[in-house]
C-alpha cells in the first residue's frame, strides 16, 4: 500500500514512519506533507491508497483537507492528539483514528482494516459520510453509520426507537423492527446520541424521546413507548428523564 503522512510536525512524521517501516512492512510511504497545500500536490503527485490524517493542523484541520479535494479514492487513518469534536464526528462515520503517542497495536490494527476495505475495492463511503456529518452536525436528518461484521449500515437518527446494552455489546432497535447488533458498548453511543436528544434512563437503555408515549408509575417510573415496550428509568436517574421529557413535550 502506498500511502502519505499528513501532520505539521515533522517530528511526527518521521516518528510515524519509523513505526511503520518497523511493524507494517505492507505499507510504503511515499510521500510526506506538512500542510494542507502541500497535501493536495502530494496527493495528486503520487495517488496513495492510505493517508494518515492529522486533524489538528495550525490554524486549519485535516478535515479541510478532504472537504477540498475532488475525489477521495483512498482509506484515511486519522491522527490526533485529541479533539472532541472530530473524534465524535470519526466515530459517527465508523472511521478509524489513533491517539497520539501511537500504539503500536493499535497502529497494526487500523493498517489491517484499511488494507482489507483497499482489497475488497469500494467506494469510500465512509469518507463521503463524514464530510455530510461535519457540514450538518445535529441535523435529525442526518444518520449514523453502525459497522457489522460483513457490512457498514447507514441509519437514520430519527428512525433509531433505542438502543440497548448487552454486555460489551448494543442492540439498535430501528422503528421498521430491525434489531441490529453492534460490538461496542453503550456507552459509545450514549455520547454520540444525546445531542439528538436520546436520553440515558438505565444503565442499559438508551431511548429516543420521539418514540416514548407515556411515563408509567409502575415500579418506581418506567416508559412505555409506541412499540408497546416498556423501558426502565433507574431511580438516580428518574427527576433527570423527567425534565428531559418535559422539554421534548
Amino acid at each position: 500500500m502506498n500511502a502519505i503522512l499528513i501532520d505539521d510536525e515533522p517530528g511526527n512524521n518521521e516518528n510515524l514512519k519509523n513505526l511503520l517501516h518497523k511493524h507494517c512492512p505492507q505499507v510504503h510511504v511515499s510521500s510526506i506533507a506538512t500542510d494542507i497545500p502541500d497535501a493536495c500536490v502530494q496527493i495528486q503527485k503520487y495517488p496513495p491508497d492510505l493517508i494518515f490524517l492529522d486533524i489538528q493542523m495550525g490554524t486549519n484541520s485535516g478535515f479541510d483537507l478532504l472537504t477540498i479535494l475532488p475525489e477521495r479514492n483512498f482509506e484515511v487513518i486519522f491522527v490526533t492528539a485529541f479533539d472532541h469534536y472530530g473524534i465524535q464526528a470519526i466515530k459517527f462515520s465508523a472511521l478509524d483514528y489513533l491517539l497520539k503517542p501511537v500504539d503500536i497495536d493499535e497502529l497494526i490494527n487500523a493498517v489491517d482494516k484499511a488494507q482489507k476495505k483497499i482489497e475488497q475495492k469500494k467506494d469510500n463511503l465512509q469518507l463521503d459520510f463524514l464530510i455530510s456529518h461535519l457540514k450538518n452536525p445535529k441535523d435529525l436528518n442526518s444518520k449514523i453509520a453502525l459497522p457489522q461484521q460483513q457490512e457498514i449500515r447507514y441509519i437514520s437518527i430519527k428512525d433509531i426507537v433505542r438502543c440497548e446494552a448487552e454486555n460489551t455489546y448494543t442492540f439498535f432497535f430501528l422503528q421498521n423492527g430491525d434489531k441490529i447488533l453492534i460490538s461496542k458498548p453503550l456507552k459509545e453511543y450514549d455520547g454520540l446520541l444525546q445531542p439528538y436528544g436520546f436520553i440515558r434512563t438505565h444503565q442499559t437503555h438508551l431511548v429516543n424521546p420521539l418514540f416514548v408515549k407515556s411515563w408509567l408509575k409502575e415500579d418506581g417510573g418506567s416508559l412505555l413507548l409506541e412499540n408497546g415496550c416498556k423501558i426502565p428509568v433507574s431511580r438516580s436517574k428518574k427527576e433527570m428523564v423527567k425534565e428531559c421529557l418535559s422539554k421534548n413535550s
